[in-house]
């Protein structure tokens, strides 16, 4: 497996003559964007893949498990497992750039809604359920949801119990996992970090004259900032019009087109994304993220997006504990105040964020 070494920073040293010497160690802008660039690889971007990896690769063992023999603390753990695995995956939506878009990953592990009438006449069937045959239905019969329809049952209403599988339930979940690991998410790492694609590679040589991904480190800023990024996805969460994941089923007031709610995770999914949005701009791991190119220039735009930020994640612990399914019927006011600040956040991003980097990244 390639690896991408993270750049040293550059320091700039300030000496003063005569009787007194002061040091000041500074750092040109130009620096810190190579920092950031390199930290968002090797610092959040492929840890959280990694962790993406291991989590899938626990959620198929734990439908091996069940497989073998399904029990009240094996069905806990694959359900645990699960959540653990969307913690992961909605929080690296937060960067939906280059192969999982482009390769298809994000659709084939995570469409929906399910239509739990079209997942019962499959398993009714006669049909097949391999790896094979799974990797080649539908994108909604493929992926997160399904697994979560299988492990789940209905949430609070017909709760799974370890009893009520059948074997063709247990084939199909097996395939699912499987399909999801070695289809999709092995796949998609692999396309960062080793060739042909080394997406990684691409991002930390922004700037260079021969590189076709990023040919300026601007154009990568952007695009980690933008529609493809931290944007985007505040945009795909919140954004009021048929196609955002909180308005639709709030203005239907329809329960069953959430993202996850035979789990009743739909509310974590959603604040998940948005935590991924800002790991990028904040930086994790140790890393530099985009806040220390803008407060290296506007620290009062860097402090407005960081308190925008906070701002639009807690109004979604507001929400909590109750359901999503729920609020959306009996808590509207908190649901379109989450709304609300997510329109202002992207706002932000994708308007005086943008202007920030066109203004100031100049390679």
């Amino acid at each position: 497996m390639k690896k991408i070494l993270v750049a040293a920073t550059a320091l700039l040293t300030l000496g003063a003559c005569h009787k007194a010497t002061t040091s000041l160690n500074t750092e040109s802008f130009a620096d810190i964007e190579t920092d950031v660039i390199n930290d968002f690889v090797n610092k959040t971007a492929l840890p959280q893949y990694d962790s993406l990896v291991a989590a899938n690769t626990a959620l198929n063992n734990d439908a091996l498990s069940l497989q073998a023999g399904a029990t009240s603390t094996n069905l806990a753990q694959a359900q645990a497992d699960w959540k653990l695995v969307r913690k992961y995956w909605e929080q690296c939506e937060g960067f939906l750039i280059g192969p999982v878009e482009a390769y298809s990953y994000d659709p084939n592990t995570d469409t929906w809604p399910t239509d739990h009438t079209q997942l019962d006449s499959l398993l009714a069937s006669s049909n097949p359920l391999s790896v094979s045959d799974v990797a080649s239905l539908s994108q909604n019969l493929r992926g997160y949801h399904p697994i979560e329809y299988l492990i789940f049952r209905n949430g609070e209403s017909v709760a799974r119990t370890p009893g009520s599988f059948t074997a063709r339930e247990l084939q199909y979940l097996v395939s699912l996992t499987a399909d999801v690991l070695d289809n999709n998410v092995k796949p998609l790492l692999s396309s960062w970090t080793s060739a042909p694609v080394a997406y990684a590679q691409a991002i930390s040589g922004a700037g260079s004259a021969s590189n076709q991904v990023y040919p300026t480190k601007l154009s990568f800023f952007l695009d980690v900032s933008g529609d493809n990024g931290m944007a985007g996805i505040c945009n795909e969460v919140g954004e009021q019009d048929p196609d955002g994941k909180m308005y639709e089923p709030f203005v239907t007031r329809d329960s069953t087109i959430t993202e996850s709610p035979y789990s009743d995770n739909s509310l974590t999914d959603f604040k998940n994304n948005i935590i991924g949005a800002q790991n990028v701009y904040m930086g994790i791991n140790g890393g530099k993220g985009i806040k220390d190119l803008v407060a290296a220039k506007n620290k009062d735009l860097d402090n407005q997006i960081q308190a925008q930020f906070t701002a639009t994640i807690n109004s979604f612990n507001n929400i909590y504990p109750e359901r999503y399914e729920q609020a959306i019927l009996d808590n509207r006011s908190l649901v379109q105040a989450t709304l609300s600040q997510l329109q202002t956040l992207e706002s932000l991003l994708d308007t005086d964020l943008v202007n920030f980097l066109k203004n100031n990244v100049k390679d």
